[in-house]
């Protein structure tokens, strides 16, 4: 598949998913914007000090494995974010406005899916049992940021994989 029809179906995919946040009311839109916000960083330092503090057998490892996985994500999405200079959906499509305004110009990867995704695995790994609430989770950041108008869904595929990645390179080295 050529680079150009993957661009086609990632806008035409965009497209349809953006008809519903289009149509929604605002209770729906403003849901949407809380799901997004879950994913700027503060749960993240909130669950990662409340583990420390209250999980004796997991809670400084999961942590560490954390704040070394966020030290390693944070500097290659925003290499790669410099590298592919990709517009944001509202910088590239006619006639199409985003929900909010996205803290920089380029949107590939998404940086709210790739953290979502880093912490949802890393809370796999270590407590199991909420697996598919925080893949759920995850998966909601990503879909938000669709909906909010601020990246493609290959955005937000590649931003999962950074997340997985990273974090599965953090739980390997410190695990």
């Amino acid at each position: 598949m050529t680079f150009k029809r993957i661009t086609k179906l990632d806008t035409a995919l965009f497209y349809w998913f953006n008809r519903y946040s289009t149509t929604g009311s605002l209770t729906v839109l403003t849901s949407i914007r809380v799901i997004s916000r879950t994913g700027d960083g503060h749960l993240y330092i909130f669950l990662g000090a409340l583990l420390f503090c209250l999980d004796n057998s997991h809670g400084v490892l999961f942590f560490y494995t954390a704040l070394m996985a966020y030290a390693l994500e944070v500097p290659i999405y925003l290499f790669l974010k410099q590298c592919f200079k990709r517009k944001r959906p509202s910088a590239s499509l006619i006639n199409f406005t985003a929900h909010i305004t996205p803290s920089d110009k380029f949107s590939l990867p998404s940086g709210h899916t790739a953290a979502a995704f880093l912490m949802a695995t890393i809370i796999s790994s270590f407590y199991p049992t909420y697996s598919i609430f925080a893949f759920s989770w995850a998966s909601l950041v990503g879909l938000s940021r669709i909906l909010l108008g601020v990246h493609f869904p290959s955005d937000v595929l590649i931003g999962a994989a950074l997340g997985i990645s990273i974090a599965s390179i953090s739980m390997f080295i410190l695990a």
